[in-house]
């Protein structure tokens, strides 16, 4: 049996699984207004939102862990498998949700949760490096970033409606469940790599193959550069990278974490009207991710160079974000102030697919996910910074010095991918190229 664009098909799973990574997510993000108020009757808003907050930290800082360790998990056990790891995992550790019982329980499902999630990242760079030719790999990685989009789209007004129905607990049980069996269309499908799985064409085998060959006359990912962590980190590219996730991803993580309580603290929402309001801002994340592999592809396929495609749709992101960031303080009404984060999250998925996809512009697939790997550990732990500065930054109710800062972040990002990484193509041994 042959499978006619496999590469698609393998993509398209990834996505999927994104889509419900960030439904076991938003999960708690989305039903923590009414869980406090349920387990925390006697606090204040500040101390409820003060708890949520150390829980994140926690998520994050797990987060960061498991991007370090899956980065070498998926170079070690390939993408198969990897993804089988991390799903099961965090899919269990999802329904264990269901049984916490305050700060401590909380705080221990959600770090394994984190560590697991992770692996999707580097998952998906190291699958990306592996199924696609470098001319379609933003394109393939805006998809699958629009499977965070599409699961902000679907989890915020989805749980929102299962808590009409449903007990917050049951809640948590249901949507582990959804990815374990996402683990059986993997398993079937993604038999192996390209070069000897099964089911690929060899049309489509031999485009992959011999598209991975990154710039006109360059050695072929086979052949790439790929060097050890200490070699890693002794290039300046290698901290471009690094640098500009850890500027770019806490914007993300500022919505991703906040946009429930956000809505419930400045416009005084309930869970159900959040549900109306919340997955706005997650239709701008999802045509942004499409528009910055589109236009990246575009670029290239017109004869553009791989630095100056992926610089302009870098730049291109984080000036759109800039303004918005800043109108973020003066919103106006709910529609207003979604309609804003939209835009501000169009800006930062048009920029973050062509950031994720710079280790595999830079190295060879045995050092990709490795890359990814520590970018994404600095970037998160960067996010878990934000993060547990925003009770303190957002006191009262206001949310401007959060906005702010995250403005400066995206100068910050766009700035370190122009000076770290002078021209984005494969990188060569310090002592010259390697035969």
């Amino acid at each position: 049996m042959k499978i006619r664009n496999l590469r698609w098909w393998v993509i398209g799973l990834i996505a999927l699984a994104t889509v419900i990574n960030y439904i076991d997510r938003q999960s708690l993000n989305v039903l923590w207004p009414q869980i406090s108020a349920e387990l925390y009757p006697d606090k204040t808003e500040d101390e409820r939102k003060a708890i949520y907050a150390l829980i994140s930290v926690i998520f994050v800082f797990a987060y960061a862990f498991g991007q370090a360790i899956f980065g070498r998990v998926f170079d070690r056990v390939g993408t198969r498998m990897g993804f089988v790891f991390a799903i099961g995992i965090w899919s269990v550790a999802t329904a264990m949700h269901a049984f916490a019982k305050g700060l401590v329980t909380f705080s221990l499902f959600r770090g394994i949760l984190g560590v697991a999630e992770a692996g999707n990242w580097p998952g998906a760079a190291k699958g990306n490096a592996e199924w696609f030719p470098s001319v379609e790999r933003a394109l393939a990685q805006g998809l699958f970033n629009s499977g965070a989009a599409i699961g902000g789209i679907i989890s915020i007004p989805l749980i929102a409606y299962l808590s009409i129905h449903l007990s917050w607990q049951s809640i948590f049980l249901l949507v582990g469940a959804v990815g374990l069996f996402w683990l059986v269309p993997w398993l079937l499908i993604v038999k192996a790599p390209p070069g000897s799985h099964p089911f690929i064409t060899e049309k489509e085998r031999a485009f992959i193959l011999e598209g991975q060959v990154d710039q006109p006359g360059g050695e072929s990912d086979a052949e790439a550069y790929t060097p050890n962590t200490v070699e890693l980190l002794k290039r300046k590219e290698s901290w471009g990278v690094i640098i500009a996730s850890a500027a770019i991803d806490p914007i993300w993580w500022l919505f991703v974490f906040w946009i429930p309580i956000y809505l419930s603290e400045v416009y005084g929402m309930d869970v159900k009207t959040i549900g109306i309001y919340g997955w706005v801002p997650y239709v701008g994340a999802m045509f942004g991710a499409w528009f910055g592999g589109l236009l990246a592809r575009n670029r290239i396929s017109s004869g553009w160079s791989v630095d100056r495609s992926r610089k302009l749709t870098i730049s291109l992101g984080c000036l759109i974000m800039l303004p918005s960031l800043l109108a973020m303080a003066n919103p106006g009404s709910p529609v207003g102030a979604v309609l804003l984060m939209a835009v501000i999250l169009f800006g930062f998925q048009t920029a973050i697919g062509n950031v994720q996809t710079l280790p595999s512009d830079l190295l060879g697939k045995g050092s990709v996910g490795s890359l990814a790997g520590l970018a994404g550990m600095a970037a998160k732990l960067a996010a878990a910074g934000l993060t547990a500065l925003v009770p303190w930054l957002t006191a009262g109710g206001n949310y401007t010095p959060a906005f702010v800062i995250g403005a400066v972040l995206a100068v910050v990002a766009m700035a370190s991918v122009w000076v770290l990484c002078p021209k984005i193509e494969p990188l060569q041994p310090v002592n010259g190229p390697a035969h």
